[in-house]
């Protein structure tokens, strides 16, 4: 099944299955999948898959490139596949029009693997994770030396928000498996600087990133752009929203966006939504190292400034990340075609979906190297400090196909949001008093 070992042997009386076939089995609780010419029943398997339920974004579709993208551990993972292996496509079904620009990205690939870009430099995580601590105990410290006035206080929960978004992106490694080549040990400081660092779940993070980076800006498929959404985003689905008589006024919405995205998203959406995932779905593991970071926080805290002091000194700092994590986030996507699933092959679905703010060391520190979204995406467990070593294989090979590498400065990265959530608001407001005729 591919290159590098990446393969079962096939079986001399393994069924052999037409991509007509495979098309009729791509819903929920009836899904196959093709990996390398092999088909693959899904349809139990999904709900145990590690990696959430992103399996099912590819029903009836070719998984290759995905499946190349996001495991490590391929040995392990063929254990697995081989007990949900039903046949393989007909020979006369294995190409496609889209071969050439998935050969060359799996050549950019095996070039990138050689070149030594997938090995992780252990002392620069560890500097990274070493932060963490570093920004809490600063911040304690200076609470606890000068007192809660206002210069402190305030110099303290900034710190402390540091502290919180760049954990945030150091959760983001471990949970890519891009650090360690132990998967347990990846998944270890997962919990470490996700749930006892930052009090969310780690499950709930896998569960939703896995789908996003599977089909970015793919609508209902990835978590980001769901037509149940507070905005409307690019070009298709304001139109889609436009035919229920009550939404909301998305011509508003990049006023609105201000006022309830970035300083809300953190502490009053992600707050409830992910002790809600980790209790509904029995992520014990998950729930208890939560429970120490609010326990732990809730004693030091409550300690210095009471308990009403405690809570206003939390969603400070809560609000604070949440603003940072928002302009860093939307600004590599919401810019970026959202559509409908095309089935692209994985370049040209990434490079639609994603783009690249231009890197500096205040840049690559502030938004944990996610300004390489491009490389990221195409290279999900490539260590972050290489992303930046395999832009120029990736910019050749757009060129070759004529896809579009976008690279902003960051305030231009920031001021695109707006502007895209003021431009699909005119759609919905055009679209919307056409069809109710107001």
């Amino acid at each position: 099944m591919g290159k590098g070992g990446q393969g079962i042997a096939p079986e001399e009386d393994i069924r052999s299955i037409c991509w007509d076939e495979v098309k009729q089995h791509q819903k929920k609780g009836d899904s196959w999948i093709v990996i390398d010419g092999y088909v693959y029943d899904t349809s139990k398997f999904a709900k145990r898959h590690p990696g959430g339920n992103v399996i099912t974004h590819w029903a009836g579709q070719d998984a290759t490139e995905a499946y190349r993208a996001f495991h490590t551990n391929f040995s392990r993972v063929h254990k697995y596949m081989a007990t949900i292996r039903i046949g393989r496509l007909e020979a006369s079904d294995i190409t496609s029009a889209d071969d050439e620009v998935k050969k060359d990205f799996e050549e950019l690939r095996e070039k990138a693997k050689q070149l030594g870009y997938f090995k992780p430099s252990i002392p620069f995580f560890l500097v990274t994770v070493g932060q963490l601590i570093f920004f809490e105990l600063i911040g304690l410290f200076i609470i606890c030396y000068y007192g809660t006035g206002w210069l402190p206080w305030t110099l303290s929960v900034f710190l402390l928000a540091a502290g919180q978004a760049q954990a945030g992106w150091s959760q983001h490694d471990f949970g890519h498996l891009s650090v360690f080549k132990s998967v347990p040990l990846n998944h270890a400081m997962h919990w470490f600087t996700m749930c006892f660092m930052k009090g969310a779940s780690c499950d709930w993070w896998n569960h939703l990133h896995n789908q996003h980076h599977s089909k970015p800006n793919v609508i209902n498929k990835d978590p980001d752009v769901r037509l149940e959404a507070l905005f409307v985003v690019g070009e298709e689905m304001p139109k889609r929203m436009a035919k229920k008589k009550k939404t909301m006024p998305y011509n508003w919405q990049q006023g609105y966006f201000f006022a309830i995205g970035p300083p809300l998203l953190f502490p009053i959406f992600f707050q409830i939504m992910t002790i809600r995932h980790a209790i509904v779905r029995r992520k014990w593991i998950d729930v208890f190292f939560m429970a120490l970071f609010y326990l732990r926080f809730a004693i030091i805290y409550s300690s210095l400034m009471g308990v009403w002091g405690m809570c206003k000194f939390y969603f400070a700092m809560r609000i604070i990340e949440s603003h940072w994590f928002v302009w860093v986030s939307q600004s590599n996507h919401i810019p970026m075609e959202i559509d409908d699933d095309k089935e692209r092959p994985w370049l040209p679905l990434q490079l639609r979906a994603s783009c690249n703010i231009e890197g500096s060391y205040f840049n690559n520190w502030f938004t944990g190297h996610l300004n390489y979204q491009i490389e990221h995406h195409l290279f999900p467990t490539m260590p972050r400090h290489n992303l930046y070593k395999v832009t120029p294989l990736v910019r050749e090979l757009c060129k070759k196909y004529n896809i579009e590498f976008q690279n902003k400065p960051i305030l231009t990265a920031f001021f695109d949001i707006v502007r895209s959530l003021k431009h699909s608001g005119e759609i919905w407001y055009s679209y919307y008093h056409t069809y109710h005729k107001l």
